[in-house]
């Protein structure tokens, strides 16, 4: 029987064992060993085989190793490498983008203007969905954030970090470079000091004090680090491009806490109980003091640079195309319309399948 592997640093291989379940297809997770252990704890639940490689969050070249591995000595196994397939970037075109649009017809007041979207690269896949949006609000801008200890996309430069889901060393190949107008450095300490700020109870005690709506504060926990991460990818942009209480920026919480409780207690060893002292200087330095440090607004070389990073992973390393590559870069914005012009052919396949599944069942 086939086999499908899913390499990610966490969230993506969740997912997929996910499906590969309900479609009752045997399952391989390859991930980091040092991603969260909650993370482990679910995949042993469903996935039917976990693989381990070395290093943590940026260390997806490892990942990529041990796939070239399960396709030299397992035939039956199909890599879903979430880092390339245009699946990915489409879903978040034609489900993201729209869902972004949708919300923002429910809440915008007369003047709104739907101003940017700001999202951290991990595979680029949610990048997508601001394709969706800059088609459909042309003075939209996007902001990509990465952590500043792994800076490839600022300065083409590489570490580990604790910011589990983001940041891998490399460009995706799906990341339509082109469509990108800000980078934005993360230090990873900000989420990680917002992570017990947003948790812990004299965290959430003092952001009530400080005004903020015990119901917001309660559903504080809906954030994990990356989640984190993307809204202080927002704050950045809104600060770099001085932008106004009638603009409006997007972004999207792509993790929880369910994932994290461990590295509270991580941290909680390490430097002890979070205080009311510790609360108000993460509060203050940490969440109000997040600026425009770090902050590149790409011109078209800047672009160019990003783009060509792809040749040292995806055509050296991973056999891409030269001709695809520059297709990407040469072709735009064509080479990326015709991939969101599948969404209708693809909506129209799973119809099909669910229709034929129905009448198996």
């Amino acid at each position: 029987a086939n086999q499908a592997a899913w390499p990610a640093t966490g969230n993506s291989c969740r997912g997929g064992a996910y499906v590969s379940a309900l479609l009752a297809c045997d399952s391989i997770a390859i991930l980091p060993e040092e991603m969260s252990r909650e993370r482990f704890e679910w995949l042993a639940q469903v996935a039917g085989e976990v693989i381990k490689t070395p290093g943590s969050e940026s260390n997806v070249w490892e990942i990529f190793q041990k796939c070239k591995e399960l396709q030299a000595t397992r035939p039956q196994v199909r890599i879903f490498d979430q880092f390339e397939e245009y699946g990915n970037h489409l879903w978040h075109y034609a489900v993201t983008g729209p869902a972004m649009e949708e919300v923002f017809a429910q809440i915008a007041r007369p003047g709104d203007r739907l101003a940017g979207v700001a999202l951290t690269s991990g595979s680029a896949g949610t990048l997508g969905s601001a394709d969706y949006v800059k088609d459909r609000f042309p003075r939209a801008k996007l902001a990509v954030g990465e952590a500043l200890e792994c800076p490839t996309l600022l300065y083409n430069g590489f570490g580990a970090h604790r910011i589990e889901g983001i940041g891998d060393k490399h460009v995706p190949w799906i990341h339509n470079v082109r469509n990108t107008d800000l980078v934005v450095g993360i230090d990873d300490e900000r989420p990680m000091q917002l992570l017990r700020l947003f948790n812990e109870p004299e965290g959430r005690a003092y952001l009530v004090r400080q005004g903020a709506p015990e119901d917001v504060v309660s559903g504080l926990d809906l954030l994990g680090s990356s989640g984190i991460a993307n809204a202080l990818g927002a704050v950045k942009l809104a600060r770099h491009y001085e932008l106004g209480q009638r603009e409006v920026v997007f972004t999207v919480f792509t993790d929880s806490m369910q994932l994290y409780g461990s590295r509270l207690a991580e941290m909680t060893a390490r430097r002890g109980a979070f205080s009311a002292e510790d609360a108000a200087i993460a509060y203050h330095r940490w969440l109000l003091g997040t600026g425009t440090d770090h902050t590149l607004e790409l011109t078209q070389p800047d672009k160019r640079r990003i783009h060509n990073l792809k040749y040292f992973t995806w055509v050296e390393q991973m056999g891409r195309s030269v001709a695809e590559l520059d297709a990407q870069w040469h072709d735009w914005p064509d080479f990326w319309d015709a991939i969101h012009a599948q969404a209708d052919q693809i909506d129209a396949l799973i119809e099909a399948f669910n229709a034929e599944a129905a009448r198996a069942a």
